[in-house]
């Protein structure tokens, strides 16, 4: 890591931009504020705000400047601040690394690159997406079916949703830069990669087989022209083919010949599309013929008009049904957005266009529908000779102006506003005009979808969140053009054009569409509801509960169009959803998910704070003194093990020094401690404090960690086998940790593996394979835990001894991560501590790794009445539903000893012992002012009969669980101020000693089990 070096006074700090010092000047991408001495009058290391500062790193728009940092400005004299936290290459595999924020600036100039304002990015895309065939071919129908009164209803109730739509989209945009990926960027940045991974390859997916319906529409249009000139070249179904074909490759060269020439495509067919449309309103003035009057045309007329306002729903139709084949025309407002990273200014060009579009089309639609429902009558035969010659008719509005259609009551027509496809064709003054009108509608809707769906596909290949699919990440060209975008999108349209049956796949693809919008709403919805302090958009008129209710009717809208539809939408996106879920990618985009996450744990936080602790409810939640989570794992797997997903695991670490060097090495390693818990897959925490003494920040941790109920109530460290050698001040700083973990009741839990847990040089060593210069700072305490002091060097091959034993504790440290073979687990629950001593054995009992382990317990009794004891036992436990293989009930305890297991202790105690026993008054006194922390031959005879317990206890463990799993046993206490240190360190040893795993507990006497319900 690269630190600061002093320079003359001055901080040199490589990630501080320099050129902030200098003159404003202007270049291609910023200005650069003047120095500060002109702001101020003084120099300072403080810098005034600057849009540098705040840009992601590696982003598009303009460099990002570092200022200086607080450590720089707030300490004295040269300072080593870190530049950034590094991963030591842990990163995940296939993370993305090309996220849309942080991608490598393009190598042509910005200003290279076209880019498009609101009008022609926005406004003309999205008109020309809604104005689609349904308003040459279908209104007609759709206002002959509902009535103009419901026909209004129908485009009324679609622009709601449409408007709602725009608004929510207008607020997210208007909430930070936009980038390319239209609705896919919108909702991912929204609600995080799982919403917008699935729903963005399904709204790439629509929009490709969405070119396939559009050319179809047109080559269909083409071949009823060919069969009226009977220029058929094989059969219908193949020439539609052969057409569609022909028309998909010409617009993949307007899309590959880059954005301008596509642009330049839609304006001409925008005013083709205009002149259809006024050629419609003209043609409704122009004097009906004789011709037109009989296909039921008869310029304005008041009776018509009100004839033509009750509904008529004829066969299986209703307002639904009808509702639902005219809802997919306004399902085009989203073509300016998914051109987002082609437009000059998204943030500004996607509301105002997009809400403009929706505006006039709605106002098109309406114009256009009233004006044919006010000049064209239901049914008409079409035929010259039903002009009335008397004056005797049935009462309808074509008998009154002369014409006899009553024939369509028993027959079916060809003419009318329910019977004729073409009325607009039939009521424009040019027809050829509106046939010109439909071909640039489908065209232009085709066009829009093939630029849309590469766009938004591109965008979601670069964030990399379907690794298989980054290959078509790669751009091309000023604009980074999709191209290999542009090819599968082509793949696919011809697919269906040639195979795809277009009938069954439209109202899938609709919903496709609807399922982008409600989720669009819904994303508007969820950041306002989390209210976090980052949701600031710049458009204002929108409501979170409008949105939300947007949402809503976007989801039965779906329904109505067509519930299988409908479901398989929704499946396919579940299905998605699951898929990235599961997949993790590693991105971090401020989600509303995780502000929305944020405020729940607050809140029910906060709410467990009004709950008073009931045993019924009571967890392990722990403390765990693991330091560096790496280097002791069979102590995080274990404390892993008993929190599992269920309670709070705390992994600690101590920084011992002074708080400059302290806090650079904890600060920089808060982030990568916590990363490497989540990739390991540990369900912990990372806490850690710098302090100058290690007891004094282990007193700090058992203070302050948790929060509300949320608080540990399980102590747990590793047993200090070195205690012996390891100095005195470590030694009483190890057991005062103990003292303070009892008075402030907590359980506690020591570790004890013969092996040791300390595997902090081999992780070193793995770090300097790695290439790592510097390694996470050790505690001093926890330094002397290590099994053995030979150092390991990565340059020469370390001896055969220490490989075997550095291979032993690698064994031993992941001896809980594995799953546990057939055996026991023996809880020797001596002393009544609230029944932690049972409680966490029996946790562990229930995990999967341990099922097969079954309980033994162990526990002291009288000789007289061993079958008592063991039947009481089995009764308690029966009534806290603990199930065990067996209670055994040791009357011996009371046995004093073996010599040869006392002439253990004594040897171990020897060293630490005054033997003032043998002075006199005076010189014991001297002697024991000298080394008060030493063993006193009264202290030895006034606890003879505690030690002597530890000793015996040691003789049973070894005779009765020396081959057991784990070994639990109540952990004995030592009265302040009356056992030494040294002594009680002796028993724990003693007591532990040569036995598999084993586990120390101390409840803090409140009870955690109960057996009532």
């Amino acid at each position: 890591m690269e630190r600061l070096k002093s320079n003359g006074g001055e901080h040199v700090n490589p990630a501080y931009d320099a050129t902030l010092d200098e003159p404003s000047y202007q270049n291609e991408h910023r200005t650069v504020r003047p120095s500060v001495v002109s702001a101020f009058g003084h120099d300072t290391l403080d810098r005034v705000p600057n849009i540098d500062f705040y840009r992601n790193e590696g982003t598009l728009s303009g460099h990002r400047a570092v200022r200086p940092s607080l450590q720089e400005i707030h300490d004295n004299g040269a300072i080593s601040v870190p530049d950034t936290v590094e991963d030591d290459d842990e990163g995940s595999e296939g993370a993305p690394s090309e996220d849309m924020e942080s991608a490598p600036p393009p190598k042509k100039k910005a200003s290279e690159a076209v880019k498009f304002g609101w009008i022609r990015g926005v406004l003309v895309r999205c008109m020309l997406n809604i104005w689609g065939v349904m308003l040459f071919i279908r209104l007609s129908w759709v206002f002959g079916q509902a009535g103009w009164g419901l026909g209004i209803v129908v485009i009324l109730l679609s622009c709601v949703v449409t408007t709602i739509t725009g608004l929510s989209m207008s607020a997210i945009c208007t909430n930070g830069v936009v980038r390319g990926g239209g609705a896919y960027y919108l909702i991912s940045r929204s609600l995080g990669p799982e919403f917008g991974g699935s729903i963005g390859l399904i709204f790439a997916f629509a929009n490709a087989v969405a070119v396939a319906m559009y050319v179809v529409g047109f080559a269909e249009t083409v071949i009823e022209l060919l069969k009226e000139n009977n220029a058929i070249m094989v059969d219908e179904l193949n020439d539609i083919r052969i057409v569609g074909c022909i028309t998909v490759v010409l617009l993949l060269g307007i899309s590959v010949a880059g954005m301008e020439w596509e642009a330049k495509a839609q304006l001409v067919l925008l005013v083709i599309l205009l002149a259809a449309i006024v050629n419609v309103f003209v043609g409704t003035v122009i004097p009906a013929t004789e011709k037109k009057q009989s296909e039921g045309f008869f310029n304005y007329n008041s009776k018509i008009f009100l004839e033509n306002f009750t509904p008529d729903f004829r066969g299986t139709e209703s307002f639904f049904s009808v509702f639902s084949i005219f809802f997919p025309a306004a399902t085009g407002i989203l073509a300016g957005a998914n051109i987002s990273g082609d437009l000059r200014d998204p943030q500004k060009a996607i509301p105002q266009g997009t809400l403009l579009a929706i505006l006039i089309t709605g106002i098109t639609y309406l114009g256009v529908a009233l004006c044919v429902s006010a000049t064209v009558v239901r049914d008409a035969t079409g035929n010259v000779l039903d002009r009335l010659n008397e004056t005797t008719c049935n009462a309808s509005v074509a008998c009154d102006l002369g014409w006899n259609f009553t024939s369509c009551a028993t027959e079916t027509c060809k003419f009318g506003l329910m019977n004729n496809f073409q009325v607009m064709t039939m009521v424009s003054g040019f027809g050829p005009l509106i046939i010109a009108g439909t071909f640039s509608a489908t065209l232009s809707s085709a066009l829009a979808s093939l630029v849309s769906a590469p766009k938004v596909f591109q965008a979601l290949c670069k964030d990399n969140i379907y690794k298989a699919l980054h290959f078509f990440a790669k751009g091309y060209g000023k604009n980074d053009e999709p191209i290999r975008g542009y090819i599968l999108t082509f793949i696919i349209s011809v697919a269906f054009i040639l195979v795809g049956n277009l009938n069954t796949i439209a109202p899938i693809i609709s919903n496709f569409f609807l399922a982008s919008y409600a989720l669009i709403n819904f994303s508007c919805f969820h950041a306002s509801y989390a209210k976090s302090p980052g949701w600031r958009p710049a458009y204002k008129f929108y409501n979170m509960w409008l949105s939300l209710i947007g949402a809503i009717l976007c989801c039965v809208v779906m329904f109505v169009i067509n519930w299988w539809a409908a479901l398989i939408t929704y499946g396919i996106e579940i299905l998605l959803y699951i898929y990235v879920t599961v997949k993790k990618p590693d991105v971090n985009w401020g989600s509303s998910k995780q502000a929305v996450t944020f405020v729940s744990a607050v809140s029910n936080a906060l709410s467990l704070t009004g709950i008073e602790d009931h045993v019924k409810n009571f967890r392990p939640q722990i403390l765990a003194m693991t330091g560096s989570p790496k280097i002791r794992p069979a102590l995080l797997d274990l404390a892993h093990s008993l929190s599992k997903d269920f309670g709070l695991c705390i992994t600690c670490e101590v920084f011992v020094g002074p708080r400059s060097e302290a806090l650079e090495d904890l600060n920089s390693g808060m982030e990568k401690n916590q990363l490497w818990l989540r990739k390991s897959k540990r369900k912990a925490f990372y806490a850690a404090v710098a302090c100058d003494e290690f007891r004094d920040g282990t007193e700090s941790l058992l203070q302050a960690s948790g929060v509300g109920r949320m608080k540990p109530n399980i102590f747990m460290m590793g047993f200090k086998k070195n205690w012996r050698t390891a100095g005195r001040e470590s030694m009483q700083t190890y057991v005062g940790i103990l003292h303070d973990a009892f008075d402030f009741e907590y359980g506690t839990v020591i570790l004890r593996v013969s092996e040791g847990l300390d595997v902090s040089h081999i992780v070193e060593a793995e770090g300097q394979v790695l290439g790592l210069h510097k390694r996470p700072r050790l505690s001093g305490l926890f330094m002397s835990f290590s099994v053995f002091s030979l150092p390991v060097s990565v340059c020469a091959p370390p001896p055969p001894q220490v490989v075997k034993r550095n291979e032993q504790l690698l064994e031993a440290s992941a001896h809980f991560k594995k799953k546990q073979p057939k055996g026991t687990i023996d809880v020797w629950w001596l002393f009544d501590d609230g029944g932690l001593t049972l409680l966490l054995p029996y946790i562990l009992s229930t995990r999967k790794k341990w099922k097969d382990c079954k309980l033994r317990i162990f526990i002291a009794g009288q000789p007289e009445r061993s079958d008592l004891d063991k039947q009481e036992m089995e009764s308690l436990l029966q009534k806290f539903r603990i199930n065990c293989t067996d209670v055994v009930v040791i009357d011996d305890i009371h046995v004093k000893p073996r010599p040869d297991s006392l002439k253990q202790l004594d040897d171990m105690i020897e060293p630490f012992r005054l033997h003032e026993g043998s002075k006199d008054m005076a010189e014991a006194e001297a002697m024991q002012k000298d080394s008060p922390w030493k063993i006193t031959d009264e202290e030895l005879i006034s606890f003879e009969e505690k030690t002597q317990l530890q000793v015996r206890l040691n003789e049973l463990l070894q005779e009765h669980s020396k081959y057991a799993n784990l070994v639990i046993v109540s952990m004995p206490i030592a009265r302040k101020e009356s056992v030494s240190d040294y002594l009680y360190m002796a028993w724990l040893d003693i007591l532990t000693r040569n036995l598999p795993p084993t586990l120390l507990i101390r409840g803090n006497h409140k009870s955690v089990l109960t057996f009532y319900s």
